[in-house]
């Protein structure tokens, strides 16, 4: 059947879409309160690691059989996504964008890990893929995030510690 495989990749789609206008939207914000986006160097090869993960999926799933415990999984990982879009609110980006004087947010998932958004990012990029039985192309595209996400954590870690002093 198609539908669950479209419909799966529809939604995360969307989701994704509604996730950079929204984090247009703050950033912009935040620049306009005087933040600064700092090492964006890395920023267009996510991207496109992002857009190459799901356009992949678009044209190598559709068709497939989406596994219920992957799904279910995966869907859990969408309500710990919510949870890191709440908590940040505003502050929440694509980017690494600091605003001087604004205290670290240590509430919600943040109570518990440094990058909380980052761990659910490594399980999303390994989990929808295997949602579909896709183990080859989980494996590429973490390598390839956990590739990224070594140069972004180590950057933002810099700014932060830099802004904090």
């Amino acid at each position: 059947m198609l539908w669950p495989s479209i419909a799966l990749l529809s939604f995360v789609t969307l989701q994704r879409l509604a996730e950079l206008v929204y984090a247009r939207r703050n950033t912009a914000a935040l620049l306009a309160r005087g933040a600064r986006e700092y090492a964006g160097a890395h920023y267009p090869f996510m991207v496109a690691m992002h857009a190459a993960w799901l356009i992949g999926l678009w044209l190598l799933a559709i068709g497939r059989p989406v596994d219920p415990v992957w799904f279910g999984l995966f869907m859990l990982l969408q309500g710990l996504r919510l949870w890191v879009l709440a908590t940040l609110g505003e502050r929440w980006t694509t980017r690494i964008i600091i605003l001087p004087g604004a205290p670290l947010v240590r509430k919600g998932p943040y109570r518990f890990l440094s990058h909380p958004n980052y761990a659910i990012v490594v399980g999303e990029i390994a989990v929808l893929p295997l949602a579909f039985g896709m183990p080859l192309y989980a494996a590429i595209f973490s390598v390839l995030n956990g590739i990224i996400l070594a140069v972004r954590i180590r950057a933002e870690n810099a700014c932060l510690k830099q802004s904090a002093t």
